[in-house]
Order: C-alpha cells, then structure tokens, then sequence
C-alpha cells in the first residue's frame, strides 16, 4: 500500500505552474507563487474543499538584503580588535545590487502568510516575492480574509510592501510623519529624523537627527580556556 502524498505534492499537481516551488522540512510546508497568481492561489485554498484554509493568523514583510550574510565570516585580529566586525560591508552599507554573495534570492523583498485549515488541521506557509524592489507590491488579500488588514498594514508599515486594493493602507505603528520603514535592512540605526516639542510653533517638530552615525559592533561570545583552567585548579585544589 502506497503512502498518501504530501501536501506539497498535492498542492503542486492541483495548482500545476502556479506554484513556482513547495518545501516540505520539520513537518512545515511552504509554497512560493508568483505576485500574479497570489490572489487566485489563495481563493483557492480557502474556497477548495480540498484545502479548506479558512483562517490567514499572519502575514509578514522579509527584506533579504544581508540573507546569509555575516560581518563575522572572516576575522583579522589586531591589538585593536577584530577587523571585519568594524570594517565589513554589513547591512546598510551595501545596496541590492551590491550584495556580498549570491544566495538564489531572486529578490529583496517577499511576503509570507502563514494558513490554518481546521477542517483538515493543516498549516501551509505561502511566499511571493515582490518584482520590483523599489516600489515591492502584491495584492492584498483582505477581499479573501478580512483580518489580514492590520497584518498587511504592518508589513506596508515597516518594510514599505504596497498591497494593491488593500482599503485603507496607513501606517499603523510608525507615526504619519515617520520617514523611511524601519524593519528594512538598510533602515539607519539612529533613524532618518528625530521629534522634539517647538515651544515657539507649540506643536512637534520632525528634524534630522542631531547624533553621529557610528557603526555598532556586534558582542560575540567566545570559548576561553581560562574558564577551564580555573575549574581544573579548583578541582586540584580540592583533592
């Protein structure tokens, strides 16, 4: 007797080239579709028997401009510390197209949802990546579950992800004065401006930011063989 398929499997032979690849790993199942399907993808698996996904419990922007990028791969140490932790080209130091290494990321941005079918108690994470990384955009899906509308305002929020059709596309929790999207890679880490009270115009005012940029490296904890030394002469001293 045969093994039932996979829900990837099924899911590629009943949604043919629409599904651009699945993965099945730690018993998690993910599918990536192209933006132009990804409406019609997800009616499908929320109105198919079949699948019957009928909640959507997240959505996410990702930014994969430093995916599998480290300032600590190579390390030259000095009496000043060590050099690629300071000098490396970490995020916010490069573009996309000036991207360390290759890492069969098609594009820099994508979006995820994560589905719930309780009719076959079954999760399935679906991904799109945006074509344009500039101006990243996919449809909304709050025609097809109306909870997501926070969930793609966020990822509008913090990654700049325009959902198309979505209703009411605000920011929801950056303030409307806030400038840039903070969850992107390259997002400064002191922010592009600052708020402060105008006593004068008697209202808040948006500035740039009065602090330097600086480079901020990263606490790595190493092995230290005196940590074993001294438990060694502890020991010694014992007997």
């Amino acid at each position: 007797m045969s093994e039932p398929a996979s829900l990837a499997r099924r899911l590629e032979v009943q949604l043919g080239p629409k599904v651009v690849s699945s993965i099945e790993r730690k018993g998690e199942t993910t599918i990536e579709v192209l933006p132009e399907n990804w409406l019609s993808v997800a009616k499908t698996l929320r109105d198919d028997p079949a699948w019957q996904f009928e909640q959507c419990i997240d959505v996410c922007g990702v930014d994969y401009l430093s995916y599998g990028q480290t300032e600590w791969d190579t390390t030259d140490v000095s009496s000043e510390g060590f050099s690629r932790g300071v000098e490396g080209k970490g995020a916010g130091r490069f573009s996309w197209a000036e991207r360390p290494r290759d890492t069969n990321i098609p594009r820099r941005f994508a979006v995820v949802v994560h589905l719930l079918s309780i009719a076959h108690n079954q999760r399935l994470r679906m991904r799109a990546f945006c074509e344009d990384d500039d101006v990243p955009t996919v449809p909304s899906l709050v025609e097809v579950w109306p909870a997501v509308n926070w969930f793609e305002r966020e990822a509008f929020d913090l990654f700049g992800i325009v959902f198309e059709g979505h209703p009411d596309l605000r920011r929801i929790l950056t303030d409307y004065g806030f400038v840039g999207h903070a969850f992107r890679k390259d997002f400064p880490l002191i922010g592009n401006v600052e708020v402060r009270y105008d006593p004068e115009k008697k209202r808040v005012v948006y500035e740039p930011v009065s602090i330097e940029p600086r480079v901020l490296v990263p606490r790595t904890i190493r092995d230290d063989s005196r940590y074993e030394q001294a438990m060694a002469e502890r020991e010694a001293g014992a007997k």
